[in-house]
């Protein structure tokens, strides 16, 4: 007689268990992500778990001339490849001294280019932000909502720097405006322009200013 009963408080245990982890699934789900956050896995920050390497090609055309960086991200192992103009480096991004510093502050200025949505939840903590719900883009002269981070502290390579983020419903970026310091005046305003899916990462390709002697492009790219 004693054992069906202790069956019938394991059954009831395991009932009451799987609904108390449902419980907390339902929970999680309710919770409200910040527009940062929504803006992030809006462009696949979800998906960036399975990536191992990133390789691209960071191009800049201004008026007549033409620059171009070569890098190769192996995540996993958290070592950087670099080439520009015939000069190839290898380091490991936990090892930085002194010599390697201004090669980092390089690839960290590419790979925000590219992965600035991303930094919206790898920086939590390193910024302050604001959320208008109607703004003026200042390239499409269109109501966006906007999305303003200041970096605080003294630690990183933008410290004081301000970003303003132009977005759609969708929480897609459309523009932003790179406010040095956080002046008032932008000091680059640009599009984030031709999309496209990589292995789940949606990223802009193109960037270009309103006056059309600036493009900022990224080729070769490629996702593991």
């Amino acid at each position: 007689m004693k054992i069906p009963h202790l069956f019938a408080i394991l059954s009831l245990a395991l009932i009451f268990s799987c609904k108390t982890e449902q419980k907390k699934e339902a929970d999680s789900e309710k919770i409200e992500q910040t527009v940062p956050e929504k803006i992030a896995y809006a462009h696949g920050l979800k998906e960036w778990k399975n990536v191992e390497e990133l390789k691209f090609t960071f191009n800049v055309d201004r008026d007549t001339t033409h620059f171009e960086r070569d890098w190769i991200w192996n995540i996993k192992k958290n070592e950087v490849t670099g080439s520009s103009e015939g000069d190839l480096v290898t380091y490991n991004r936990s090892e930085i001294d002194s010599t390697i510093a201004k090669v980092d502050a390089s690839f960290i200025n590419d790979k925000y280019w590219f992965l600035a949505p991303f930094n919206l939840v790898w920086d939590k903590g390193s910024f302050s932000y604001e959320v208008t719900e109607a703004a003026e883009a200042p390239i499409a002269k269109t109501p966006m909502q906007k999305l303003t981070i200041v970096y605080t502290g003294e630690g990183g390579y933008t410290p004081g720097d301000a970003y303003d983020f132009y977005f759609g419903d969708d929480y897609v970026i459309k523009e932003w405006v790179f406010r040095k310091g956080n002046q008032a005046e932008a000091s680059l305003a640009t599009t984030w322009e031709e999309y496209s899916d990589f292995n789940g990462l949606v990223m802009s390709k193109t960037h270009k200013n309103a006056e059309g002697n600036f493009k900022l492009y990224f080729t070769n790219i490629q996702v593991k």
